[in-house]
């Protein structure tokens, strides 16, 4: 995906600012610097200079590349053309932006320079001292004007002489890693500095000190403290001292303060960048007064608030940059706008603002980028602009080159004028309700396009094979709109593209053999969600660490060879068949590859392992048979190996205990044997580990319960496990989900169950279990009782269940169990169970699905469980409880299969009427029985269940 460029450090606009005041300099310096005396430069200084040589490595031989005793004839050198002492020194590499590191000046800066008592200005910028410290002598120089030490390999401490320097104009220490050791009292000593630029050093020992010293610098017009650690500002100040302060750079900076009113007197302001600054609270009013103000950037706050209708309705007439993207910025865009005729970038992604675009934007005729993403605007685009006769052009916005309002709620269709933005390069209109016939005639006067995003709004596109496009585009991103049946065939002609989505359009056939062409120049390509036949040209040529995704299509045949530098490759949900050739694994650059729901047949091949950079591996529901290969243990990176649904066989091999990042493991539905192996401890970074349906035997292992600390799904169910339960295991902390389901464990249930910690409150989204797999249709935790299924769709992360059902489990359900507040679901049937469930299960407020029939549990159904107000399936079959069934809340409406096998229970919705016991009536209650037929969205955000009756 296309980038912008946030922040604008280096521009026209800072050279347009300053270009008068450099040029005073340059004046100043010009009858000084450019000429030497007929008699040459001074011996003394001539010796320092040699002297401070012979301390420098020169990798290209060019410092003071001339020859002869006239040092003022050297290469960097200029000195006074009356009396022949070195004025400057100008070492830096300007080289930096290409071959910096070959072209760099490295070494030591001897202390001979103290010899050159006219020094004026010393610049070492762009070279690299290998982390020295910067020289303390130099505070000694004691005429020094200019000092830029910028991006030159210094770290350490800023020496406190440099206080001494009270000649000191301008100070660049920009880019070195510094740190202050002492205070900040000796900079406030510089009372004729006006340029001060310090980034990417540790100031964080400044305090909150640190605007008070600076405060004293009444000649400042230029601050530069950007990446520096700073912390605190003063929400007021005494008096304002530098009030010719003209640029201001505060961002990527730790200051958790709001901004200060006091800003406002920074009347001769016209830069002004505090993004990432942590900024919070409201947006002064008073920031509009500034007169001169032509850049603003108060991006990526993500705290600070306004209505921006009210920002904008006076002041900064002068504004050219306005940045205040992340932010919680509210309100509308007002007609006001209109009036900024000046202002050249306006990016607003990512707030919420409202309403929509007004029609007063045509009359920025200077506007270049218009940012809009990720808002809350949902009215239409308006269908004609304002006063578009006030820009010299003919065209509406003829300055504008990005327009991006992607992931907003706009409606209604694409108005004409959008389609006669000359100059544009990027529009994206993507995730809107956008809807409407897009024709050639929308296109053919953007020439410059290079980035088109119209994705998942619902726009058919309607082109005639014959048209010839008049731009080349570089991103074509269509997904979800309507194009197909075929592939569009004015692609043919775009030569330049590298990414390429057209899924979910329609598309359906087979694919027409140039669009094979096309495909070698990509560095993503996705076509999935279509309806695409066929099979794939072998060998498939993609471009250069690209991303293919073509799942779900009618994709068949054999997998074909890939070019090598893919990086992510999905071609899950297709009909490919056949085994998996060994050579199909020959990318080095693999990522992440997932071939799941194919047909694909034989032995994973060993050569898997040769792909080292692999983080994710899904070959699941497919007729793979064989063993698990060892050589997976090579793949160090590998986080997520999905592997079920197979018919592979064979103990889960030791090796894989190798794998130290694995988060996922899911092995479920294959003909695996054998024991846990104990290898697998080491993979202490585990969050999934299924294993559920296979022929795995022998105990849970006890290390279990320290070995997974992160574990947060535990599926051993449809095995032939055996023993008791280990108590242990509630020291999980993270685990959230254990199915037990249909093994041999005997013994009780632990009491210890009642400390799941992350079962005793809702869960929360954890990425890591979606990880390699947001298509994972396929993955589920299936919670089977006698007569219902439930399944769990692929957001285990929002379910908390706990399933020991068709075991031999005996005792007591454990009170214990109550404090699981956060459970979904708890299945405890089919085992041989008993005595009288907790009077205060219905403590278990937030139950889904609750299980417990064909056991031997007694007395009366605790009233409290009529408080379950979310509670949709309930099994209490075939038990011995007795006495009135609760006729309050849900329990109300299940009908008698929730209640059949309980000889002596009685009420509603049985047919046996409760009997007087001790001289009243017992009731049952209850409504008509309503069938236990649902789908169920549950209410934690993502979580699906359905309830199948089977």
């Amino acid at each position: 995906m296309y980038q912008y460029v946030s922040h604008l450090k280096v521009s026209v606009l800072m050279s347009s600012i300053f270009g008068v005041h450099f040029s005073i300099l340059s004046l100043l310096f010009i009858s000084y610097l450019t000429a030497s005396n007929g008699g040459g430069c001074l011996h003394i200084e001539w010796k320092a200079l040699l002297q401070f040589k012979n301390g420098l490595i020169d990798p290209k031989n060019l410092l003071f590349s001339r020859q002869g005793h006239d040092c003022c004839r050297w290469m960097g050198i200029a000195c006074d053309n009356q009396t022949g002492a070195v004025l400057s020194i100008n070492l830096y590499n300007e080289h930096a932006y290409q071959n910096g590191p070959d072209w760099a000046i490295s070494g030591k800066i001897d202390s001979s320079l103290l010899q050159l008592k006219c020094l004026m200005s010393l610049d070492l910028s762009y070279n690299d001292f290998g982390g020295i410290a910067i020289p303390g002598f130099i505070g000694s120089l004691k005429h020094l004007v200019h000092l830029k030490l910028a991006f030159a390999g210094f770290s350490g401490s800023i020496p406190s002489q440099l206080g001494n320097l009270s000649s000191l104009q301008f100070l660049d220490l920009m880019g070195n890693e510094l740190h202050l050791v002492n205070d900040l009292e000796w900079i406030s000593q510089l009372s004729s500095l006006s340029h001060l630029v310090i980034t990417g050093a540790n100031l964080s020992t400044w305090g909150t000190q640190w605007f008070k010293h600076l405060n004293s610098l009444s000649s400042l017009t230029k601050l530069v403290l950007s990446t520096c650690s700073l912390s605190g500002i003063p929400a007021s100040l005494p008096f304002v001292n530098f009030t010719k302060l003209q640029v201001l750079d505060l961002s990527l900076n730790h200051l958790d303060s709001v901004i200060p009113a006091w800003f406002s007197n920074l009347t001769s302001l016209v830069y002004l960048d505090m993004s990432y600054g942590e900024f919070y609270g409201f947006i002064p009013l008073e920031l509009f007064n500034l007169p001169i103000l032509r850049y603003v950037d108060l991006s990526r706050n993500y705290n600070l608030t306004a209505d921006f209708s009210k920002l904008m309705g006076t002041g900064w007439p002068s504004l050219e940059h306005l940045d205040l993207s992340f932010n919680l910025l509210h309100g509308t865009l007002p007609d006001s706008i209109g009036n900024f005729t000046s202002v050249r970038e306006l990016r607003l992604l990512k707030n919420m603002i409202e309403g929509g675009v007004p029609s007063s934007i045509g009359k920025l005729c200077n506007l270049k980028t218009l940012n809009l993403a990720e808002n809350n605007m949902s009215l239409e685009l308006p269908p004609f602009l304002d006063n578009t006769g006030a820009c010299a052009s003919e065209h509406p916005l003829p300055s504008l080159t990005h327009l991006d309002i992607q992931k907003n709620q706009l409606i209604g269709v694409l108005p004409e004028w959008l389609g006669n933005l000359i100059n544009l390069q990027l529009l994206d209109l993507s995730c809107n309700f956008i809807q409407g016939i897009l024709t050639e005639a929308h296109f053919s006067k953007l020439s410059d396009l290079k980035y088109l995003l119209l994705s998942h709004n619902s726009f058919t596109i309607s082109i005639n094979s014959s048209w010839l496009p008049p731009f080349q585009l570089e991103e074509l991103y269509l997904s979800s709109c309507q194009i197909g049946p075929h592939v569009p065939s004015w692609l043919q002609n775009q030569t330049e593209l590298d990414s390429l989505d057209i899924s979910n359009t329609g598309i359906s056939g087979k694919i027409t053999p140039w669009f094979w062409n096309l495909t070698k120049n990509l560095i993503l390509l996705n076509i999935s969600f279509n309806k695409i036949e066929g099979q794939l040209p072998n060998p498939l040529l993609i471009g250069g660490l690209a991303d293919v995704d073509m799942r779900s299509n009618l994709l068949t045949g054999p997998l074909p060879r890939l070019s090598s530098m893919i990086t992510t490759l999905v071609l899950s949900n297709n009909q490919f068949s056949g085994p998996t050739p060994p050579h199909f694994f020959n990318s080095e650059t693999m990522v992440y590859v997932s071939l799941s729901n194919n047909n694909l047949s034989g032995q994973i091949p060993s050569s898997i392992a040769e792909i080292m950079s692999l983080e994710v591996l899904d070959l699941s529901r497919n007729k793979l048979n064989g063993s698990i290969p060892e050589s997976l243990q090579n793949i160090q990176s590998l986080k997520s190996l999905w592997l079920e649904y197979n018919s592979l066989s064979g103990p889960i091999p030791n090796s894989l205990g190798s794998l130290l990042q694995l988060q996922t493991l899911h092995l479920s539905n294959n003909k695996l044997s054998g024991k846990i192996p104990q290898s697998l401890q080491n993979c202490s970074s585990l969050e999934t580990l299924d294993l559920r349906d296979n022929m795995l035997h022998g105990v849970i292992p006890t290390w279990f319960a320290w070995s997974f600390p992160k574990l947060r799904i535990l599926g051993l169910k449809s095995n032939m496990f055996s023993g008791q339960i280990p108590p242990q295991l509630s020291n999980m902390s993270s685990l959230q989900v254990l199915d037990l389901a249909d093994n041999n464990f005997q013994g009780h249930i632990p009491l210890s169950f009642g400390n799941f910690k992350a079962m005793t409150s809702s869960p929360k989204m954890n990425q890591h279990l979606l990880f390699g797999n947001d298509y994972e249709e396929h993955f589920s935790m299936q919670l089977s009782s006698t007569s219902n299924l439930l399944e769990f769709t692929k957001i285990l992360s929002l379910v908390v269940s706990i399933d020991l059902s068709r075991n031999k489990l005996s005792g007591h359900f454990p009170k214990t169990l109550t404090n699981l507040t956060g459970l979904l679901v708890l299945d405890l049937s089919d085992n041989s169970l008993s005595g009288e469930i907790p009077q205060n299960t219905g403590a278990l407020h937030g139950l889904l699905s609750l299980d417990l029939s064909n056991n031997g549990f007694s007395g009366n159904i605790p009233s409290s469980m009529s408080s379950m107000s979310f509670i949709s399936h309930l099994n209490l079959s075939n038990n011995n409880f007795s006495g009135s069934i609760p006729s309050a809340g849900q329990l109300s409406t299940f009908d008698k299969s929730s209640y059949l096998g309980n000889e002596f229970l009685c009420g509603h919705p049985l047919d046996v009427e409760c009997s007087r016991v001790n001289g009243r009536k017992v009731h049952g209650g209850g409504d008509a029985s309503v069938e236990n037929r649902c789908f169920l969205c549950v209410g934690l955000g993502f979580a699906v269940l359905f309830l199948i009756i089977a």
